[in-house]
């Protein structure tokens, strides 16, 4: 039942020469913001349902030091992004998935270079069942057979029951209810290309709009299964500790284990801008991006449950806005 899956190594840079343990706080060598002059105007922000709340705070923060500017935020996937800054509608593209190569090259068609990836945050994507579900852990080939077809991380079958995972007694025989997000969210291709080894979702998984919804519905139905980023865990859901292949270590989505890179559903988070090299950027993109990559905004980070950078991260992200 604990098939392999090959896993490179993820998020080295996330520790940026400092301990895990000691990245479970905001780092305390992060910049203080300090508010600059000539900064006004409407920020419209357009991507991710994952850092829906992100940026919420962000822009309640920033506008606490700008009380004067005016933010409008929708998170509707983060395949909504690079449309949104192509067509200029908005300023700031939040996304939980790098841009995909041919998302670049339509921007890059557009403008003649290409958009700004600024890291801001990192996630652990979590598998969740609900809190009276038994089920401690399963490896990620095991995660491809319960939410792939294709089963291409190399389990023999697919887990259709909680028997088939391990579980005994009155659960052995119960149907596993499948929760996942749609199409349009960078959280669905991350979790098809790590978890299900770039394989096809089953026709059952039910996807929902947003990140909190496939948490609300793992909580309320008890054969519930789901994937989120672990800034939207409940009360209600557990997030099952995962092993990349048979045989391996089981692994928490604590933030040790996640800053280390051994949890094997880690990532970074990230905003997308359209900065016109060798050109000052608009100075509210850019005060809200230094906001953002402040200690003040790495601390909302790991308030809304995320882990915050590291300052020699913050530091390389902050150099590409000059």
């Amino acid at each position: 039942m604990r098939r392999q899956v090959l896993f490179a190594g993820l998020l080295v840079a996330m520790t940026a020469g400092l301990c895990a343990a000691e990245q479970t706080k905001v780092d305390p060598a992060l910049p203080a913001y300090e508010k600059v002059g000539g900064v006004s105007g409407s920020l419209n922000s357009i991507g991710s349902d994952t850092l829906n709340n992100l940026m919420t705070l962000w822009a309640e923060g920033f506008q606490k030091v700008y009380p004067n500017i005016r933010t409008q935020i929708e998170g509707k996937g983060s395949s909504t992004a690079p449309p949104a800054l192509i067509a200029a509608t908005a300023q700031i593209g939040p996304m939980s998935r790098a841009m995909k190569p041919t998302e670049v090259d339509e921007f890059e068609r557009r403008f003649g270079y290409p958009p700004t990836q600024i890291k801001v945050a990192i996630d652990a994507l979590a598998v969740y069942v609900n809190k009276d579900n038994p089920l401690q852990q399963l490896t990620i080939p095991e995660v491809d057979a319960i939410f792939s077809k294709t089963r291409r991380c190399g389990a023999s079958q697919g887990l259709d029951t909680w028997g088939q995972a391990g579980l005994e007694g009155a659960w052995a025989e119960r149907p596993m209810s499948l929760y996942g997000r749609n199409s349009a969210s960078g959280t669905y291709g991350y979790f098809k290309e790590k978890a299900l080894c770039k394989g096809d979702y089953r026709d059952t998984v039910k996807e929902q709009p947003g990140s909190a919804s496939v948490v609300q519905g793992v909580a309320e139905d008890l054969r519930g299964i789901g994937y989120s980023g672990i800034g939207y865990k409940t009360s209600g859901v557990r997030a099952l500790s995962l092993a990349a292949k048979p045989g391996g270590d089981y692994v928490d989505t604590d933030p040790d284990s996640v800053l280390s890179g051994k949890y094997p559903l880690a990532r970074f988070l990230y905003l997308y801008i359209n900065k016109e090299p060798n050109r000052p950027l608009d100075p509210l993109v850019r005060e809200f991006v230094r906001f953002v990559l402040s200690a003040e905004g790495q601390r909302v980070v790991l308030k809304d449950g995320y882990l915050p950078l590291a300052q020699a991260v913050a530091q390389r992200e902050r150099a590409k806005l000059e």
